[in-house]
């Protein structure tokens, strides 16, 4: 049906598939394959398809309903159905930071979609259409990875404690794993709108462990970004251990830097990983089409509602 192929260098999870033809999207027995090697390995680089949007939004389609990114539709962005344009140049930066000097577009730190509400899409895919000569990498941590290198004493302490997210602009939402050196240079006028709005959102919580359903593996599922404190916890306390968390966590030595060619590909679990946005640096651009694959894993609730019962 396909063959796959570890990526380079193995991070311990992911997979690269290639000698898919569009036609085959509509098999029921790859697309079952397909759901089941998503599940196993959480990140899936898909080299040889068709590169153009019909390709991209019935891939998608494979692993859940693709629907239009919430911070699309807050903005009311309406270019293409189903796909959002990412664009990293001298005009459209979004996010600008400086980092020991140089000064990166379209920067994003480690984080997963969407902590700050309720509801965490499925996952998505993500296409290039253009590339910057250097930089412009989508990096990946795998929460399952991250809960198994917990020294056993810190993963009993967290086992059942909640996470609380809140929206905040500028990098005011990186209280946590925060790169030293790293400050806000500008942020473009829509993404600056789109924060002041947010701004309004209450606090959410999240699980900082749940239970991947299908296989009953532990997740680490904490993201650096908009985190701000264990409910039921003071601030000294919530930083002791989600500082400790963050430390193992947020280890470069077991993330996967995607480097980009035009084709690929690359569909990625939400509710298993994190990923950020390197960024470019200025006079290089980098354009990216993704979709959003919707869904819930149910576990969210606004600040003081109850927990669910664990999966």
């Amino acid at each position: 049906m396909f063959t796959t192929a570890s990526l380079e260098p193995d991070p311990g999870f992911g997979v690269v598939v290639s000698g898919l033809n569009r036609s085959d999207l509509a098999d029921a027995r790859v697309q079952a394959a397909l759901r089941d090697l998503w599940t196993d390995r959480g990140l899936i680089v898909f080299r040889g398809l068709p590169d153009d949007a019909e390709t991209h939004v019935e891939l998608s389609e494979i692993f859940g309903e693709p629907a239009d990114h919430p911070l699309k539709t807050a903005l009311g962005i309406r270019d293409r159905p189903k796909l959002a344009d990412v664009v990293a140049d001298d005009e459209h930066g979004d996010i600008v930071v400086t980092e020991d000097g140089r000064t990166l577009l379209a920067w994003l730190p480690w984080h997963f979609d969407l902590a700050y509400v309720e509801t965490i899409n499925r996952g998505g895919i993500l296409r290039a259409l253009t590339l910057p000569g250097k930089g412009g990498e989508t990096g990946f941590l795998d929460g399952v990875a991250a809960h198994r290198r917990l020294p056993q004493a810190l993963r009993d302490e967290i086992q059942d404690l909640d996470v609380v997210y809140r929206f905040t602009g500028d990098l005011g939402g990186l209280r946590y794993a925060r790169t030293p050196g790293l400050e806000l240079a500008q942020m473009s006028t829509g993404t600056r709108m789109l924060m002041d709005r947010l701004d309004l959102l209450p606090e959410v919580t999240h699980p900082l462990v749940f239970t991947q359903p299908e296989t009953a593996r532990a997740v680490l599922n904490f993201s650096p970004w908009f985190a701000e404190r264990i409910a039921g916890l003071d601030q000294p306390a919530s930083d002791r251990i989600l500082g400790r968390v963050a430390e193992v966590m947020i280890d470069e030595r077991y993330a996967y830097d995607h480097r980009w060619t035009r084709g690929d590909m690359v569909l990625w679990d939400n509710w298993r990983l994190l990923h950020r946005a390197a960024g470019v640096v200025i006079g290089e651009k980098r354009h990216m089409q993704r979709t959003t694959i919707a869904g819930d894993y149910g576990l969210g609730r606004l600040a003081g509602e109850s927990s669910p019962a664990p999966a």
